[in-house]
């Protein structure tokens, strides 16, 4: 039997506080910790060796003009300096064991020496401006019969046979002597027409020898020595841009 004033059990009587679970308390974590720096390891790259200092050695006749070259070398090779080094033609063969490479004047046969031709040049008669010579526009040999030919102590064409040429009574001389000669209407001499432009006076003229022995300008270097800048100035000699292949 019921007994009175006491409530079923599990159930809440009318005004009666409902219970209600409360929820967990938040459970606050510490901040991540940065993860931590590992040491970075760096390895030694391997460097070059540091190029040790040097120039190129470039031989050069009288008359020869190197200039476009030189522009070229200058802006392929920047670091390597480029040393003009004047040479005699007579003396051409023994100035290769002291430059790189030379520009020379054909012929220079040795089995040593590498020659590349490059170009001719025409000869020209050198004679005052009163000689009845430059009255033409053109000479050949037989032209020079009975003028004195002066002979040049460093002579680019080698002895040149005229018929009925006069001998001169005075020693063999320098080119810019020679001229100095010729202008005084004392004789006259035979170059390559870059000598007589180079020697150019107001009291001379040159003119062409048609028939003539041409002069050609070589590049030349000892095959032993056939190093990596003799190879890059070759290339620039031939016209190879710095991405051509040989």
């Amino acid at each position: 039997m019921a007994t009175q004033g006491r409530r079923p059990a599990g159930r809440a009587g009318k005004g009666s506080p409902v219970r209600r679970n409360r929820a967990a308390p938040a459970q606050r974590f510490p901040p991540p910790k940065p993860p931590k720096k590992t040491a970075k390891v760096v390895f030694d790259r391997p460097t070059d060796a540091p190029e040790e200092p040097r120039s190129f050695r470039l031989g050069v006749i009288p008359g020869a003009t190197p200039g476009k070259w030189i522009d070229a070398w200058k802006q392929r090779m920047p670091n390597v300096p480029l040393e003009l080094v004047p040479i005699d033609v007579a003396d051409q063969r023994s100035a290769l064991d002291d430059v790189d490479a030379a520009l020379v004047r054909l012929p220079l046969t040795d089995d040593a020496i590498h020659v590349i031709a490059l170009y001719d040049e025409t000869p020209v008669v050198i004679a005052s401006r009163e000689s009845h010579l430059l009255a033409a526009d053109e000479l050949t040999i037989a032209d020079l019969a009975g003028e004195i030919v002066i002979t040049l102590s460093d002579d680019p064409l080698g002895p040149v046979e005229i018929p009925g040429a006069l001998a001169p009574r005075f020693a063999a001389m320098p080119v810019a002597d020679a001229v100095a000669t010729a202008a005084a209407g004392t004789g006259i001499l035979i170059v390559p027409l870059s000598l007589a432009r180079l020697h150019r006076r107001k009291d001379a003229d040159h003119r062409p020898l048609a028939d003539g022995p041409l002069s050609t300008v070589a590049l030349a270097w000892r095959r032993e020595h056939t190093t990596a800048d003799v190879d890059t100035f070759v290339g620039i000699v031939r016209g190879r841009t710095s991405n051509s292949s040989r």
